[in-house]
């Protein structure tokens, strides 16, 4: 009779098979993008409120340099959960690194500061930095195919605690055993409350997966001391699947119970599904916003008598549904409200961090046109998610005129990349004011060369803010 391997066995199985050698040479460059995005957007958050309140929290937490991790920023070194945590921060923050769309949508580069901080505690190399990854994107990205959780009231972030937790006993070379136990210890207080993105939103809204992401890096500090977690955790009595998914966890090759030929999934890495943002903004609304901006030439904002947004379910429910869209009184709202998003590209013809300054999202001119705004689903857009990710934007002038774009993979999308340059051209916006051109040319180089770096620690003098 064949034992069927519960599904944290199946994973913990995987990790200690996947190896560098087996990842093709254009999903170890895509690893080097989403971490030149991730760097960037890190630092362009670094002096916002919720990074400056951890990293002044993370500095009562010292440790030695050969167990612990830097505070991004800094040459601070705090225990490698904290340093998750302040650097998961910063590059979620502004709403601005990569999403991966599917039944429950989701950020996996969000991963990325806590593989950094688990690798680097150990003296990780660059591969095993890039493996790691790779890993996490499998873990968070198949389980958001398998079951979406946010309608049963779960934040997606709930799925981080397993993806961080197994990357990171990727990292600590953790075997089998000790990985499922890192597991276990991760997802029995791993659920997330849905409320850090209804109603008016909070610095949570960008806390959240760092914070799953800290508990993940905790897990596997547990599990390599020896502590086991409960099994399984999974498919038990009081398990994750009775009580958060409210049904069977199936993820996808390579975790499915059929057994793979190898480690490379049929259906490729899911690192390279993942779409890089190009605006600053939830990313369903990135087609709207791209609409916007082309609709706006020769437009007088006055003119304007309604806009209308057509948008897929998943749009108009997470960012174009609840009444605190049409008045946000925070950056959090205003940068997962559709229709604020679209009034604001028509009306100032970009979408950028000026946006979604206070000064800026309660000025009475643009809230009045905000109120212009209608939002309502068009189920052929519907149909056509996650694949597509579309809107169409009517913008209604005086007179009876309709300007109407449609924009269904918006720039940046896993089907309509950002090349190598413009990738770059995000980066530098984000980190030359803080930093200067040379610097962060350096950083980039450092980057691009992951894969040769024998360590992690070289990076962090280059990352000190002035």
């Amino acid at each position: 009779m064949v034992e069927t391997l519960t599904l944290a066995e199946r994973l913990a199985e995987y990790s200690t098979k996947l190896k560098f050698e087996d990842l093709p040479a254009e999903v170890v460059h895509e690893t080097k993008r989403v971490v030149v995005d991730s760097i960037g957007c890190a630092i362009g958050a670094w002096k916002e409120e919720p990074p400056v309140a951890v990293r002044e929290i993370a500095s009562h937490f010292h440790s030695e340099p050969s167990w612990g991790a830097t505070v991004w920023g800094t040459l601070d070194v705090t225990t490698p959960d904290w340093a998750a945590l302040h650097n998961g921060i910063c590059v979620r923050y502004f709403d601005y690194n990569d999403t991966y769309l599917s039944k429950e949508p989701a950020h996996p580069s969000d991963n990325i500061p806590a593989c950094f901080a688990a690798g680097e505690s150990i003296g990780a190399s660059g591969k095993d930095l890039i493996t790691a990854i790779v890993l996490a994107y499998e873990v968070q990205c198949r389980f958001a195919d398998a079951v979406s959780i946010r309608a049963r009231g779960w934040d997606h972030v709930t799925y981080g605690a397993f993806s961080v937790a197994l990357a990171a006993s990727k990292l600590f070379k953790l075997d089998k055993t000790k990985s499922k136990h890192a597991l276990g210890i991760a997802g029995v207080n791993s659920a997330a409350l849905r409320q850090s993105r209804v109603g008016e939103l909070s610095h949570w809204k960008g806390c959240a997966f760092a914070n799953a992401a800290r508990h993940g890096v905790y897990s596997a500090l547990l599990a390599r001391a020896g502590v086991t977690g409960p099994a399984p955790i999974f498919e038990g009595e009081k398990g994750f699947e009775k009580l958060v998914s409210q049904e069977p966890m199936r993820p996808a090759a390579p975790f499915a119970k059929e057994p793979m030929s190898g480690v490379v999934p049929p259906d490729g890495f899911m690192i390279r599904k993942s779409c890089i943002k190009f605006y600053p903004a939830e990313y369903h609304a990135q087609s709207a916003v791209g609409a916007a901006l082309e609709l706006r030439n020769g437009i007088n904002i006055d003119d304007i008598d309604t806009v209308l947004v057509e948008s897929h379910k998943a749009a108009v429910d997470i960012i174009g549904s609840e009444p605190e869209k049409w008045r946000p009184e925070s950056r959090e709202t205003a940068d997962h409200s559709l229709p604020y998003m679209v009034a604001a590209a028509l009306m100032d013809g970009e979408l950028t961090d000026r946006q979604f300054e206070p000064s800026r999202f309660k000025e009475p001119k643009l809230l009045a046109l905000v109120q212009k705004v209608q939002v309502r689903e068009l189920k052929e857009l519907s149909d056509m998610y996650p694949e597509a990710v579309g809107n169409v934007l009517h913008v209604h002038l005086k007179g009876g005129k309709v300007l109407t774009k449609r924009i269904d993979y918006p720039k940046g999308h896993a089907k309509n990349r950002l090349t190598d340059q413009e990738l770059e051209g995000k980066y530098h916006t984000l980190v030359d004011p803080f930093i200067g051109k040379d610097r962060a040319n350096a950083i980039l180089k450092w980057v691009w060369d992951l894969d040769k770096q024998a360590g992690l620690r070289t990076l962090m003098p280059l990352l000190v803010m002035k």
